[in-house]
């Protein structure tokens, strides 16, 4: 790369967490970053879910260097030990932190397309010598462009969540009956979001932590004044066995294991059903306009009035489509990293050393990290992408030694996955509950951090 293309910043795609942390860390290696952000504001995707609240308390889900940056504007970090809600994290840390980088962050920015100059994925020619382009649209459709010596697309997987469907693809009629669907924890204390689901039977497909909250959240309806006869249906695409529900009071993040406790308090105290084995093929109406949904096998649960689609997400890939990734074919997570976090070998999600090599294409200096690392496997803890961004950071610097020294402490994350979604219930019964019954904690490197993430 020219002397010239060194001058030019690096862009970063996203302005959430893991997009604003590795601004931070580039300002600190003294590397100019320029963050495109497609919201009005910092943290957009956390905010749409800002009633939520997190299961790592404040301490593990403040990066280093952004702390860093914040320190001398007085900035205060809230009590470590508390549980922010998304709405906390954005309000009282993202968006001081975006504030801080002032003119490095451009909001209602949204990034169409990135490439190399003059070279579309076919061109081999002086391919990696050329700086990047990126093209993006402001709000009122305005097209930009900016050349960039690397880019790191933080961009997140919240834009693109996974369907109903079984088959990955969105179920017949599931289109048809978006009236009724949501594909987000929904708000139950906003009035109108409440009065959709009061009184009223609401099934919920998944078996993430947004289901248990979900579940929680609807349980918790129930019981409420307001609330008598709200009911849920969860839909689950296998069986329940001793690992469906989390690692428990086991679980080292404590409130990543209530979540769990609290979804099966809701199925044990009537306020939920579970149908197990379920992969759901249609949605269709009945006679008063409540949503069938019919499964592969052809069962047919009874009518509910609102679905919940809680299946995970996916990473939006269409902008980078000149580029030459390196992706599993699976998980659409860099091919070094996939093994790593591949929810179909791994049993509890355990977080493996991981840094710029795992996150490094054939096309040199694009790297995918937060959310958007992982692809489609679950289980992203912030502090990891926090990590990831330290170590791309440092190689950007030419600091190689740093970049290649991983220092990270994970607990396990209490979620099982076994052999993915077609496990054996009876296999996973026999073990006593899976390998989240008694989680170790994960220790990379020399110098432990805190763990964490959302």
């Amino acid at each position: 790369m020219s002397e010239t293309t060194t001058e030019l910043p690096v862009v970063v795609i996203g302005a959430g967490p893991a997009g604003l942390a590795a601004a931070a860390h580039l300002l600190d290696r003294d590397i100019t970053p320029l963050v495109l952000e497609a919201g009005p504001v910092a943290g957009s995707a956390v905010r749409e879910w800002a009633h939520v609240r997190l299961f790592s308390r404040w301490g593990e889900v403040v990066d280093p260097a952004a702390e860093k940056l914040l320190a001398p504007t007085g900035w205060t970090k809230p009590a470590e030990d508390t549980y922010p809600s998304g709405g906390d994290w954005a309000e009282r840390y993202l968006q001081p932190l975006a504030d801080v980088l002032g003119e490095h962050v451009r909001y209602d920015a949204r990034v169409t397309g990135v490439s190399r100059t003059g070279r579309d994925r076919m061109v081999d020619a002086d391919r990696d010598t050329q700086p990047f382009v990126v093209h993006y649209e402001n709000a009122d459709g305005r097209e930009q462009r900016v050349l960039a010596r690397a880019v790191i697309d933080a961009s997140g997987t919240w834009s693109t969540p996974g369907p109903a469907g079984g088959s990955g693809l969105a179920a017949l009629g599931e289109k048809a009956a978006a009236d009724r669907i949501t594909y987000r924890v929904p708000d139950l204390k906003d009035p109108a979001v409440r009065a959709r689901h009061a009184g009223k039977r609401t099934a919920v497909i998944g078996s993430g932590a947004s289901a248990f909250t979900a579940l929680a959240y609807l349980a918790d309806l129930a019981k409420s004044d307001d609330g008598q006869g709200t009911h849920a249906t969860w839909i689950l695409r296998r069986g329940i066995s001793g690992s469906t529900f989390g690692g428990g009071e086991a679980d080292q993040l404590p409130a990543r294991g209530a979540l769990g406790l609290a979804a099966k308090a809701a199925v044990e105290g009537g306020y939920a059903d579970a149908v197990t084995g379920f992969r759901t093929d249609t949605f269709q109406r009945d006679g008063e306009d409540r949503v069938i949904l019919v499964g592969e096998d052809g069962r047919r649960l009874d009518p509910v009035d609102e679905v919940i689609v809680l299946t995970g997400f996916r990473p939006d890939l269409s902008f980078l489509d000149e580029l030459r990734l390196g992706l599993d074919e699976r998980l659409q997570a860099p091919v070094a990293l996939a093994p790593l976090i591949d929810p179909n070998r791994h049993s509890c999600g355990t977080v493996h050393p991981h840094g710029v090599n795992e996150l490094s294409h054939p096309d040199k200096g694009v790297y995918l990290v937060g959310m958007k690392s992982y692809g489609r496997a679950p289980t992203f803890l912030a502090m990891t992408g926090y990590e990831q961004v330290r170590s791309v950071a440092a190689h950007l610097a030419g600091d190689h030694e740093a970049a290649g020294r991983v220092e990270l402490t994970l607990p396990e994350t209490g979620v099982c996955a076994g052999a993915g979604l077609f496990d054996e219930p009876a296999a996973a019964e026999e073990t006593g509950g899976g390998c989240c019954a008694a989680p170790a904690t994960l220790t990379i490197g020399a110098a432990p951090a805190a763990s964490g993430g959302c």
